[in-house]
């Protein structure tokens, strides 16, 4: 299986003509029934393989870490970075694997931050300011950790580990001024997700077709902007919290379809999987039923999974008619729909 970004990659190495390039995916999505773009496609595995080098990595970075222990717990994480990067210069920069290099990105920035943490020893001072300050060191370091390892190997997820970084950068040091009211920090995390989530949009309109190496970057920010928009949203409504009411359960489902319509719209798929679990907690208590707790479990599922595979299969209609609804300059600057096309980006 290849992703578009080995595509785009085999056109400009001259291993097949982009109008070869573009028959294929006119043909893959005749096969769909739906437009390219639609299938929100992302390279995650090309074999078995990949897995097979991926459980390999991890018991590999385990035992580091278990090792690295034995000489001092502060530098298990570094120790763990090391090997991730070492790891990295043959399984990414070399072999393109996209799982593996997903997990060594992971345990090359967590790394660095587990044992900046350490070593600064969060937790270890009863002021929530000092503590507040070093979490934010933790998340420069995790952010100089990402820059690096984009600028040698430019794996798609470290844009937004960079973001989600910068993101809790600006929540610590705000946090270390006024202190660490839950509520406030609640929503400081629903404004960094809408900041990621503008930040997605600008690697999505750059990428219309979805052609190449941004659509994967912007997939993964829409991935981490999703649920801190979602999760402050929700839970102001106490979902969660105890016993909500139809009226609160009426107002959380439709807070969901106007997710579904921006979902539609922009065609990510992320915002409508973050706030999974809230809508089926509000359907839940819809459908309860008195003594009979597992019915109304039942009903909600079934509901929500009925819900989603029917906007699944009509998703490029549905995508039609409200992007057809939106004005012209905002048109142009998602998606296509149907069987429209805009000028293929580069990069």
């Amino acid at each position: 299986m290849y992703s578009e970004s080995d595509l785009q990659g085999a056109v400009e190495a001259g291993a097949i003509t982009p109008e070869a390039a573009a028959a294929l995916r006119q043909h893959v999505a005749s096969m769909h029934a739906a437009p390219a773009v639609d299938e929100e496609h992302f390279r995650l595995i090309t074999g078995f393989n990949d897995i097979f080098v991926s459980i390999a990595i991890v018991l590999l970075l385990v035992a580091t870490g278990s090792l690295a222990k034995l000489v001092s717990e502060n530098i298990v994480g570094y120790a763990v970075a090391a090997i991730a990067w070492a790891l990295a210069e043959y399984f990414t920069a070399r072999r393109r694997m996209a799982l593996p290099s997903i997990i060594l990105v992971v345990a090359f920035v967590g790394g660095i931050a587990a044992s900046t943490g350490a070593l600064l020893d969060i937790g270890g001072s009863g002021e929530d300011a000092v503590n507040a300050l070093k979490l934010a060191g933790v998340a420069a370091a995790s952010a100089v950790a990402a820059g690096l390892h984009w600028r040698r190997f430019m794996v798609p997820i470290t844009i937004a580990a960079m973001a989600l970084a910068a993101a809790g950068i600006a929540i610590a040091l705000i946090a270390s001024v006024i202190g660490n009211p839950a509520d406030v920090i609640k929503w400081l995390v629903f404004a960094a997700g809408l900041g990621i989530f503008a930040f997605a949009m600008r690697w999505d309109m750059s990428d219309l077709e979805r052609k190449t190496r941004r659509s994967d970057v912007a997939f993964w920010l829409h991935l981490v902007a999703a649920p801190a928009i979602a999760h402050p949203i929700f839970s102001q409504f106490g979902v969660f919290d105890g016993e909500i009411g139809a009226g609160v359960a009426l107002l959380v489902v439709a807070l969901y379809v106007a997710f579904g319509l921006v979902a539609l719209a922009i065609d990510r798929r992320a915002i409508l999987v973050s706030g999974l679990a809230y809508v089926l907690y509000a359907l839940y208590s819809l459908f309860a039923i008195e003594a009979n707790v597992e019915l109304g479990v039942a009903l909600a599922i079934f509901v929500i999974a009925s819900a989603l595979l029917l906007l699944s299969a009509f998703w490029t209609n549905a995508r039609a008619l409200v992007v057809g609804g939106l004005p012209a300059g905002m048109k142009a600057k998602l998606p296509v729909t149907g069987s429209a096309s805009v000028p293929a980006t580069s990069g």
